[in-house]
């Protein structure tokens, strides 16, 4: 067997094992459509120099977790790390990651303070891959952002560094991963549209609303890419992780939470048409400023 069908072995392993376990989160933030097109979008925007950079580091990834080494698939590498070991006597990786793909701000009263754990602190001497379980996307981002940067960074930890940031900044964008309603992100609300078998809402932004702007990621994130505007690229290359958590928070407010209908009598949300046309429109930008934003990240730190 060579290493590529190893590779998509252990791909499928995760997936069933995702659709068997019942957890607090969901398996695979946006998807694996949803990773590989805002991976799509930032490779488009890498200078030459950095993405050599970033496909020489990718190239030492020996784990056999996605289907190639190239930037697109690695972007989902994350998930498929975390739950490797998910139904292990000792889940090694899944406990010590779980948290981190999520910002959980409660919609009424929250903070990123308190979604964040107080923000602990990596020991000195500690690589952030090894830092606190109970830490959120926002820290993991900017510890693995400093790492990347660093020219003291030992080649693994800055591949596994790069590994979590094509993966998080994707994760920090989808606004059911900033945000939560006393549902645990999204995953106790029951819902139902036309033409979509009834699931929880996270699943629906994770993977649905993705699905209605094609099959094919290549495709979608050429599509996305072409329609960015420089104006728009400038703007969301600004501010921080934190800005861009709290900028998902206030569209889970608003627009996921804030336009769902009232519940019927089972407690099923009914979402329409337009509901679900108004959340295309939304994952079609956070795809795009997840891109332009990663792209960004990488730029800088490995310039």
């Amino acid at each position: 067997m060579n290493g590529l069908q190893s590779g998509r072995m252990v791909a499928l392993l995760v997936v069933v094992i995702c659709a068997l376990t019942v957890a607090p989160q969901p398996c695979r933030a946006w998807g694996d459509e949803g990773h590989e097109i805002i991976g799509l979008i930032a490779a488009h925007y890498l200078t030459p120099a950095v993405a050599q950079k970033v496909d020489s580091l990718l190239a030492g990834d020996d784990s056999h977790l996605t289907p190639t080494t190239d930037l697109q698939h690695e972007a989902t590498w994350a998930d498929k790390f975390r739950d490797s070991d998910r139904n292990s006597p000792n889940p090694v990786h899944y406990n010590q990651t779980h948290d981190w793909h999520f910002v959980d701000i409660e919609i009424q009263g929250g903070n990123i303070d308190t979604a964040c754990f107080d923000h602990p602190v990596v020991p000195p001497g500690t690589v952030a891959s090894m830092g606190p379980a109970q830490d959120c996307v926002v820290d993991k981002i900017n510890e693995f952002m400093a790492e990347l940067a660093s020219t003291s960074t030992d080649a693994n930890e800055k591949r596994l560094a790069l590994q979590f940031l094509l993966h998080f900044i994707g994760d920090l964008h989808q606004p059911l991963h900033a945000s939560d309603d006393h549902d645990k992100g999204g995953n106790t609300k029951k819902v139902k549209a036309s033409g979509i078998s009834t699931n929880n809402l996270h699943h629906y932004w994770d993977t649905e609303f993705v699905l209605k702007l094609g099959s094919d990621p290549t495709l979608v994130a050429q599509n996305l890419t072409a329609k960015i505007t420089p104006s728009q690229k400038a703007k969301w290359s600004g501010g921080t992780p934190s800005d861009w958590a709290l900028e998902s928070t206030t569209l889970a407010k608003s627009k996921v939470y804030g336009l769902l209908p009232a519940p019927d009598a089972t407690g099923k949300y009914l979402l329409s048409a337009t509901y679900v046309s108004t959340a295309s429109k939304i994952v079609t930008s956070q795809l795009s400023r997840a891109g332009v934003r990663l792209a960004k990240v990488l730029n800088d730190a490995l310039k």
